[in-house]
């Protein structure tokens, strides 16, 4: 599967005024309960700074968005950015491509991304910029879908993705392309333990998940070691 950036930031543009709320509707609203994992996971306090990549309309980064932190949505979608940029003005929105993010070193606090990581070109391109872009002691989290263990869940999942996402596309998104691409997309991700080790090759330590929904989501968290 090519993941051309230009043609995957002009898919996400097309969807994004609907991107939200058709997500709300495919997930079974899911995806606001994944939100609260990730901040859970990342649990900002007042001073730090949070990177959250592959933002889109900011419905990933509101969550952060405490007293005191300063949370940055990052995305390469410009139509994305627009959005969020009218849905969520007290968030700071920042054009952004992960592989070579227009951050200082050691600049931030957290860096997350929510469903994102595997619509990058070059994941590991990705990892290795969150590390650089960490100060020490920095948390990365990363929320992705992931490989369901139970074989009958599985098997009813990837029913799901194969004949009831592209029938309930049709009806709600504009682009019925975008969510052909989420189930490819979907289906060649790596397991759960693969990303964990690309998350050590990258330098990250105390690389872990844990399983979502049965692992339709993993939640991976990793650190940036201290001086």
């Amino acid at each position: 599967m090519a993941k051309k950036p230009a043609e995957v930031a002009a898919m996400f543009d097309s969807v994004a005024e609907s991107y939200d709320r058709t997500n709300d509707l495919l997930s079974f609203g899911q995806d606001r309960l994944w939100r609260k994992k990730v901040l859970k996971s990342v649990n900002p306090t007042s001073g730090q700074t949070v990177l959250d990549l592959a933002a889109g309309t900011g419905s990933s980064s509101v969550v952060f968005a405490k007293p005191g932190v300063k949370v940055i949505a990052s995305d390469f979608s410009e139509g994305m950015l627009a959005v969020g940029r009218a849905r969520h003005p007290e968030l700071e929105f920042v054009y952004a491509d992960a592989t070579q993010l227009p951050f200082g070193d050691e600049s931030v606090d957290a860096v997350t991304i929510s469903f994102g990581l595997r619509n990058v070109v070059d994941p590991k391109k990705a990892l290795a910029e969150m590390l650089r872009v960490l100060k020490p002691g920095g948390v990365v989290v990363i929320c992705e879908f992931s490989h369901v263990r139970t074989p009958v869940i599985g098997s009813l999942y990837r029913w799901y993705l194969a004949n009831v996402l592209p029938t309930l596309s049709k009806l709600l998104a504009k682009n019925k392309g975008a969510y052909d691409y989420l189930s490819e997309s979907i289906a060649a991700w790596p397991k759960q333990e693969v990303l964990v080790q690309w998350l050590v090759d990258a330098g990250f330590k105390d690389a872990t998940y844990k399983n979502s929904s049965f692992g339709i989501v993993a939640i991976h968290s990793a650190k940036k070691a201290s001086k």
